[in-house]
């Protein structure tokens, strides 16, 4: 079920709320616009990365003959700002990948709708963007797992699958995907750098049994859970590790290229920020497997790194901030938790991410810098798990020692909720997705510039 609820949630997302805007009408006359002169442009732009050939959207727009059928729904799609998707509110920060058409391009699709959604002459069509098979980026080199079979009884399983990178020297990377073997069966995966003295230490922990695993954890399988006895804490902020469990903070730096989540593009980072990959260091896939199909099914995870082609200024890293003993209530619409985290050094603010599964509702993250001033720096006021999206910042800035970062989230464990697998539960953190979490990430470079002798990037 958890399976084809994901494929009705993007089909779902991709068409729900189109015929609100049905009988909505443009006062002024619209003039006549074509598909190759003036439509074609904006889906290449802006919609295609998703709406083409075996990829993440329901249907291709990457021909008229394509897009023709579908102009009444886009329209209503793009007039109603459903499309394409994206959560962060728009009264806060200015991002990169946000894709969202500016009011020029609803009104000419809209208008091309109204005239008749003509063909136009051929030869005003640009020439239609160009994708490696399945990838938004085009990877200077991809690494695979080996491939790995998936039981059809691994309903939610997890496996941690280490890949040596074999480099001789250290590479920057600016930008990175990682893509699924077999969408039916990868629910999602994390690719994390891990330095070869520790892969082995990692497989011991990463092996299934609760050797190693503190006393507030447990495992069934290699999937983690909290424990139900474990301290109950919503507000983060009101205890000593911010969210934590106790003797643990509730952030920690983590190095990940890339990570792959319903909905989750590339990550392309600005020209001079890029990420480190050491000589020799193992790439980490933590995948999460989900299968429904009842069969085995093949699968090859992989991720392409793009170089970093400049010279790269500051090395990229993110601290990963969590609240780990919420309780959610069976039944609670509205329920709040909060983490806390103080930043122990300067670091230059890239990006944003929220995470939480099912039940997320909306997080809220406010920076309490140490002169006392307070701002919103993420607002994602209608979280849906269904696509989860990073946000790149147009302009990066510099956030200094002592700045306290406070996470606000809330979750609708009710029956209003239509994503909810079961508003009965009482919900704490764990690793299934019919469990829940609450993160917030936050990819940041160090302000100190990098060596530029070691950070010549190659191929």
């Amino acid at each position: 079920m958890v399976a084809r609820r994901f494929l009705l949630a993007i089909v779902a997302l991709a068409f729900g709320g189109l015929f609100l805007g049905a009988g909505q009408e443009n006062p002024t006359p619209p003039k006549e616009v074509t598909y190759n002169r003036d439509v074609a442009p904006i889906l290449y732009k802006n919609c295609v990365v998703c709406h083409r050939p075996n990829n993440i959207a329901p249907m291709s727009l990457m021909t008229y003959k394509e897009t023709r059928p579908w102009a009444r729904l886009i329209r209503e799609a793009v007039v109603q700002r459903k499309m394409p998707p994206w959560h962060a509110d728009p009264n806060v920060g200015e991002y990169l990948n946000d894709p969202r058409l500016s009011d020029v391009d609803i009104s000419t699709i809209d208008a091309w709708f109204r005239t008749g959604t003509k063909e136009g002459d051929a030869r005003d069509l640009p020439p239609a963007p160009v994708f490696g098979e399945g990838w938004h980026i085009n990877p200077d080199i991809v690494f695979p797992i080996p491939e790995f079979m998936v039981s059809g009884a691994s309903q939610d399983e997890y496996e941690y699958i280490y890949v040596p990178t074999n480099f001789t020297e250290d590479k920057w990377v600016q930008a990175a995907e990682v893509l699924p073997g077999d969408r039916r069966v990868v629910h999602h995966a994390t690719v994390s750098v891990i330095e070869a003295d520790k892969v082995a230490k990692k497989e011991e922990e990463n092996k299934g049994s609760n050797a190693g695993v503190d006393k507030y954890h447990y495992r069934t399988g290699k999937v983690l859970h909290l424990r139900q006895d474990a301290p109950v804490v919503d507000d983060g902020c009101s205890y000593p590790t911010g969210g934590g469990v106790p003797g643990k903070e509730s952030g920690y730096v983590n190095i990940v290229p890339g990570i792959y989540l319903p909905g989750h593009l590339a990550e392309t980072r600005p020209s001079g920020y890029a990420l480190r990959i050491p000589a020799g260091a193992y790439l980490q896939f933590q995948i999460h497997y989900s299968n429904h199909t009842s069969e085995d099914v093949k699968d090859r995870t992989s991720i392409g790194l793009v170089f970093a082609k400049e010279p790269v200024k500051h090395e990229i890293a993110q601290y990963e901030i969590w609240n780990d003993l919420f309780l959610i209530p069976p039944n609670d619409e509205n329920h709040r938790v909060t983490s806390c985290y103080t930043l122990p050094k300067d670091v230059i603010a890239l990006a944003y991410t929220g995470h939480m599964h099912f039940r997320g509702k909306s997080m809220k993250t406010e920076a309490i810098y140490p002169d006392g001033h307070h701002e919103v720096i993420m607002n994602v006021p209608h979280y849906d798990f269904r696509w989860q999206e990073t946000y790149f910042l147009k302009k990066q800035f510099l956030m200094p020692k002592g700045t306290k970062l406070v996470t606000t989230a809330y979750f609708d464990n009710s029956v209003n909720n239509a994503q909810n697998p079961d508003p009965s539960r009482a919900l704490r953190w764990g690793e299934p997705s019919d469990e829940e979490m609450m993160g917030f990430w936050l990819q940041f470079a160090d302000p100190k510039p990098v060596d530029e002798k070691p950070a010549v990037a190659h191929k």
